[in-house]
């Protein structure tokens, strides 16, 4: 099961995620690979994250690339029985502000 955050789920601001919309990473965020996964780091509110799982590290690095969050962990053979854990992550990564729904205009 992936984990994001080495101090439990984020908490604070409103974030309705919706895994069959489009998703990046934030631009003000930075992922760090490391043995475990990756390090998560936003600039702009500071946050520090953890990526527990190479699979989630792949996934996040891959959202841009694809039409949907849900589009995204089929890419990257996210099994269908992981899947709600998957979205529970993306969900909290959501929430702490480190991806961010991609818009047209966010797209440039």
């Amino acid at each position: 099961m992936p984990s994001t955050n080495g101090t439990g789920p984020a908490t604070g601001g409103s974030c309705d995620f919706d895994a069959g919309l489009p998703w990046r990473r934030a631009r003000s965020v930075a992922l760090r690979p490391e043995p475990f996964g990756a390090l998560v780091y936003h600039f702009g509110n500071r946050k520090l994250s953890f990526l527990k799982s190479k699979t989630l590290v792949a996934v996040v690095e891959a959202l841009g690339d694809h039409p949907s969050a849900e589009a995204t962990l089929t890419a990257c053979g996210v099994p269908d029985a992981q899947r709600g854990a998957y979205v529970t992550a993306l969900a909290d990564l959501a929430r702490s502000q480190m991806i961010e729904r991609r818009t047209p205009e966010a797209s440039r």
